[in-house]
């Protein structure tokens, strides 16, 4: 019998082949997609209580939506990088 791979219940080896930086990478996508909706949530949320502020408000919103946008695609970077 090898043990090269898992055993399951029946006995039998079972092969995992893959890539876990494949996980590693969704959970940052997932983490990603959530700090984008959570920043323009907030810049709707704020525009709708004072709309004079929209100028104000709008850069520093879209500076924080490239932040996290670049943190995406470092991670998908590292993907490739360490593959």
């Amino acid at each position: 019998m090898s043990t090269d791979g898992a055993i399951n219940k029946k006995g039998k080896t079972v092969n995992i082949t893959g890539s876990l930086s494949m996980i590693g990478y969704g959970l940052a996508v997932i983490g990603s997609a959530i700090g984008v909706a959570m920043i323009f949530r907030a810049l709707i949320e704020s525009t709708a209580r004072q709309p004079e502020a929209r100028t104000a408000i709008f850069g520093p919103a879209m500076i924080g939506f490239a932040v996290v946008e670049a943190l995406a695609i470092f991670g998908f970077v590292l993907v490739f990088l360490y593959h």
